[in-house]
Parts: structure tokens; sequence; C-alpha cells
């Protein structure tokens, strides 16, 4: 079992930043992959950003070039560095796993709020 806590969500204006971390009870080295999902209201939960045990990276079209996703296997945290932020990023931000066993885990989610 694997237990994701994520935080740094907040209030931000546009065209600000956000960093948030996601830290991982287990060691993220053993996980398949993270990734950072969302879901605005109304919305069905997306993808945002992903890390492949092997530090391969892909992002969502919409937030290409302004967000970027990294890790640090020692913290076992992996982050999403958030830029030029727009309402429309507007969302619960959540952290997800998936093991060498193919179970996914999810963190509890984390408010992220841009005014215009």
């Amino acid at each position: 079992q694997v237990q994701l806590v994520e935080s740094g969500g907040g209030l931000a204006q546009a065209g600000g930043s956000l960093t948030l971390s996601c830290v991982a009870s287990g060691s993220i080295a053993d996980m398949n992959y993270i990734a950072w999902h969302r879901q605005a209201p109304g919305k069905h939960r997306e993808l945002v950003a992903a890390i492949t045990s092997g530090g391969s990276t892909n992002y969502e079209d919409h937030v290409k070039g302004r967000f970027t996703i990294s890790r640090d296997t020692v913290k076992n945290t992996v982050y999403l560095q958030m830029n030029s932020l727009k309402p429309e990023d507007t969302a619960v931000y959540y952290c997800k796993a998936e093991d060498r066993l193919g179970f996914y885990y999810w963190g509890q989610g984390t408010q992220v709020t841009v005014s215009s």
C-alpha cells in the first residue's frame, strides 16, 4: 500500500506560478510512473503530466511549455512546477502512482485556484 500526499495548492493570479508536491510513503523508484491529474468542477479528471521510472515525461497539450514535472528519488517526492497559470487551470490536482504490479494509488488532492 502506497500513500500519496499532495501539497502546494492555493490561490494564484493569472500569469503566476505555483509548485505542487506529492510525497510518497514508499520509494518512487519502484513505481512504473507517477502522474498529476486534475479535475475541474463539472469536468472529468484528466491527465496533466507524468514521469516514468526511467525519467521520461509527457504532458497534456494545454500545459506544454508552462508546466514541468520532476522528481526527487531521495525525498520520494514528485513536483509539478506550474508557470503562466491561467484561470482554466483551476481544478483539484491529484497525484497518482502505478506500482510494478499495476495497482493504482491516488492522493487526496490539492485545490488550485487561478484568478483572472
